[in-house]
């Protein structure tokens, strides 16, 4: 295919997800009020599930989000509709960026790029379930409860409440991608098991900082809420990362890698087409025997 030709696959491809993001965008819009108290809203009162599970929380608790802005709430409705789409849309945007990039790639490396999409596009959905169910409402409940002063009194904006929901929830989706950044980098050689695990401890470091990055509130509570996660998902990681490889194991990698290229790069049925066809025609020689002396 020519790069034109390419160019209008590609062409359709994007047609296609956007048509599929306005699709669900338009059913999320006029469907939006049936589920946006109980769904977004859910963890502004105390009878969000997470909180009559675990006794730390007490059981009158609400906060009410006010709006000061002229069109935010409509501005919100569309938003989070655009939101919801893509990721119930999520699954599709992958399967057709696997159908543009598949036809470029060998057989034997069609296999982990389709691990990839399946694992990544699972490991999005967990974290995203976490970030609502855990992550935010953990979050969202100490810092509406904290106080500075007894004379302040919280008032939660609109725009505030629905950009912190959208940012958690979505962050921890990109954050569960860890283990496949990992498998990936140890891939192409990058990092190993072994040098995964030597690094555990600065490895700990860093996801404290993040998480801290994660939850702005210094609750060690909630802090260590959304380390968990992280960590196991680094140990997970680490299960899917390559072991170190000697010198002698690399040889033999890398020339099985050129034999499967060149197999790959050859035509189906092209050793079949180049043997001569057997010549039918053709009598078999006879073999003249010597007789032996007398």
């Amino acid at each position: 295919m020519s790069f034109w030709d390419h160019l209008e696959v590609f062409r359709g491809t994007l047609f296609r997800v956007f048509g599929v993001l306005l699709a669900f965008m338009i059913i999320y819009f006029f469907i939006m009020k049936l589920f946006f108290n109980d769904f977004v809203l859910g963890p502004t009162s105390s009878d969000f599930f997470l909180y009559k599970l675990i006794p730390y929380f007490k059981s009158d608790y609400h906060v009410d989000i006010i709006n000061i802005n002229v069109a935010s709430q409509f501005m919100t409705h569309v938003t989070t509709s655009f939101w919801f789409a893509l990721v119930t849309a999520f699954p599709f945007l992958m399967w057709e960026l696997w159908r543009f990039v598949s036809p470029a790639l060998y057989n034997n490396e069609k296999r982990p790029i389709r691990f990839a999409f399946t694992f990544g596009t699972g490991m999005f959905y967990l974290g995203c379930v976490i970030g609502y169910c855990i992550v935010f409402p953990f979050t969202f409940r100490f810092l509406t409860e904290y106080e500075l002063s007894a004379d302040i009194t919280n008032q939660i904006s609109l725009n505030s409440y629905m950009g912190t929901f959208l940012m958690m929830i979505f962050v921890m989706g990109i954050v569960f991608e860890l283990p496949l950044l990992i498998w990936v980098l140890s891939r192409i050689g990058l990092v190993t098991k072994q040098m995964l695990r030597k690094y555990r401890r600065h490895a700990i470091v860093a996801l404290m900082l993040l998480a801290a990055i994660i939850t702005p509130s210094g609750d060690p509570f909630t802090l260590t809420v959304v380390f968990v996660p992280l960590y196991l998902l680094f140990e997970l990681g680490i299960v899917l990362a390559r072991n170190e490889k000697k010198e002698d194991e690399e040889d033999e990698d890398e020339e099985q890698k050129v034999i499967t290229d060149q197999s790959d790069s050859v035509p189906e049925g092209y050793f079949n087409d180049a043997l001569p066809e057997p010549d039918e025609k053709a009598e078999p020689e006879e073999q003249s025997e010597e007789k032996a002396p007398e």
